[in-house]
């Protein structure tokens, strides 16, 4: 069984670092995913028969690594789910880019999915089923010789690939992004989650978690900053 990396876990919650190509749960490829491996975690650990409750109430795209929370009881599932929809469940982002971006900025577009091609892009916000998509980036480092910028990414949205296609409409796509990248095609993508912040559904106070990525390849640009 491929290992599994806690970093909290109590009876309402679970929170583990996703690992990058594995699907956040089961899809038509039928690989494994995050939500049986962690199933099969809490089964094993607790010595649990038969079918154990799982709430899957965010997702990471099937390429990003990084930091998910999973809820373990269905009233964990319910208040994690209200906060994800009132957006005071706050998702953060690294990402390394093409080009030399600002020091920060906000980006604001509306976006459209192509169900078929299982891409999205950039549309006039008349477009029919377009969504509202934001975001502010910060820039941590920038590595002069290679033209690559390492960000910080507050999400204030959750749509389908939003980070990918926001920044590759501004002409900075993600180093490695197979799908919108210009560079590292044959690369892992540089997009991680590597914060969340949230309230925890029972004993109501505001909780954080971080997960960095291992500074090798192009996430040695995390060596230059002295805190994300």
């Amino acid at each position: 069984m491929q290992k599994l990396n806690v970093i909290y876990e109590d009876n309402h919650i679970i929170v583990v670092e996703k690992i990058p190509n594995i699907p956040s749960q089961s899809d038509a490829t039928g690989d494994v995913d995050m939500l049986t491996l962690v199933k099969d975690y809490i089964k094993e650990k607790y010595q649990k028969p038969g079918n154990v409750y799982f709430g899957l109430v965010h997702r990471l795209d099937r390429p990003v690594g990084g930091i998910m929370v999973f809820a373990r009881t269905s009233k964990a599932a319910s208040r994690l789910s209200n906060q994800i929809r009132e957006k005071t469940f706050k998702k953060e982002y690294l990402a390394i880019v093409d080009g030399k971006m600002n020091d920060e900025g906000t980006l604001e577009n509306y976006l459209y999915k192509d169900e078929k091609a299982n891409t999205s892009k950039v549309v006039d916000k008349n477009k029919k089923n377009s969504k509202f998509a934001k975001l502010d980036y910060k820039l941590l480092a920038y590595d002069k010789e290679k033209n690559l910028s390492l960000i910080k990414i507050n999400l204030h949205t959750g749509r389908h690939h939003q980070i990918r296609v926001q920044l590759a409409n501004i002409g900075h796509s993600i180093y490695g992004d197979q799908k919108y990248g210009k560079r590292g095609k044959d690369k892992q993508i540089a997009l991680w989650a590597y914060k969340i912040t949230f309230e925890h559904p029972t004993k109501k106070e505001k909780i954080s978690f971080e997960s960095l990525p291992k500074q090798i390849g192009v996430w040695n640009l995390i060596k230059l900053v002295k805190k994300v």
